[in-house]
C-alpha cells in the first residue's frame, strides 16, 4: 500500500489513537496535517513522523469550532494542492450512569464526534474519509450512554454521507476500536477503577486491550486506494470482543 502524493489531515492525533494513524499515513508516503486542541502534543507527533522521514505539519485546533475547522483544512489544501485523505479521530468522553448526565456534557461529546469537512474532496472528485468511532455504538457500554449514542450517531452518520459522496468517488467508512490503552482510558476510566483493565482482558477473546498500532494499520487500508470499492463500512478493531 502507498499513499505517496497523497494530502491527509488526522484529527485529534497529539495522542493515542490518532498519533498511532498519522504516524501509519506518514510511513505510507501521505503528507500530514496533525489537528488538535493539544498543540504541543501535535507537535511531538509532527516530530516523530519526521524522525521516521515523513513530512507532516502541526495545527491548533478546536474541532467543536466549525469555522476554525474549515479556515485550517481550506489552508492545508490550498498549501498541499489538495486534501485527499479526511480521518476523524478527535473524541473525548467520560464514564458516569445516563441519569447523571447534563446538557453540557451532551454537547461536549456531540460537538466532537458528529462533525466534518467534504467540500474539498467533492471539487477533485476523490477522497477517502475514514471516521473512528468505537465498538460502544455498535453494542452499547455500561456507563457511556451519551457516548455510545455519539458513536452510534457517527456510524450512521459514516454510511448516509457514503451514499451521498459515492458518486464523487469519495469513500466513506468507519473504524470501531474496542477498549484501548489510551492517554483517555487512563485518565478517565482506569484511573476511577484500576481493576477495570484487568476486567476487560478477561472478556476480550485475544487477551489483552487494543493499542492505538493496532488500529492504524486498518485506517491505512481504507485510506490506501487499495480500498477503493470499499464503502459505508463499519470495521471493528477489538481483539474479538465484538462480533457482530
Amino acid at each position: 500500500m502507498t499513499l505517496a502524493g497523497k494530502v491527509a489531515v488526522v484529527t485529534g492525533a497529539a495522542s493515542g489513537i490518532g498519533r498511532a494513524i498519522a504516524e501509519g499515513l506518514a510511513r505510507a508516503g501521505a503528507r500530514v496535517a496533525v489537528l488538535d486542541l493539544n498543540e504541543a502534543g501535535a507537535r511531538d507527533t509532527v516530530a516523530a513522523i519526521e524522525r521516521g522521514g515523513g513530512a507532516a505539519s502541526a495545527h491548533r485546533v478546536d474541532i467543536t469550532d466549525v469555522a476554525q475547522v474549515d479556515a485550517t483544512i481550506d489552508a492545508v489544501a490550498a498549501g498541499a494542492g489538495g486534501l485527499h485523505v479526511l480521518v476523524n479521530c478527535a473524541g473525548w468522553d467520560a464514564p458516569k450512569p445516563f441519569v447523571e448526565t447534563t446538557p453540557e456534557f451532551w454537547d461536549k461529546v456531540l460537538a466532537i464526534n458528529l462533525k466534518a469537512a467534504l467540500r474539498h474532496m467533492i471539487k477533485q472528485e476523490y477522497g477517502k474519509i475514514v471516521t473512528i468511532a468505537s465498538d460502544a455504538g455498535r453494542v452499547g457500554s455500561t456507563g457511556e450512554a451519551v457516548y455510545s449514542a455519539a458513536k452510534g450517531g457517527l456510524i450512521a452518520f459514516t454510511k448516509t454521507i457514503a451514499r451521498e459522496t459515492a458518486r464523487h468517488r469519495i469513500n466513506v467508512n468507519c473504524v470501531c476500536p474496542g477498549p484501548s490503552d489510551t492517554p483517555l482510558f487512563q485518565k478517565e476510566f482506569a484511573a476511577a477503577s484500576p481493576k477495570l483493565a484487568e476486567s476487560l482482558k478477561r472478556v476480550i477473546p485475544w487477551g489483552r486491550l487494543g493499542v492505538p498500532d493496532d488500529i492504524a494499520p486498518a485506517v491505512v487500508f481504507l485510506a490506501s486506494d487499495e480500498a477503493g470499492f470499499i464503502t459505508g463500512q463499519t470495521l471493528s478493531v477489538s481483539g474479538g470482543l465484538t462480533m457482530v
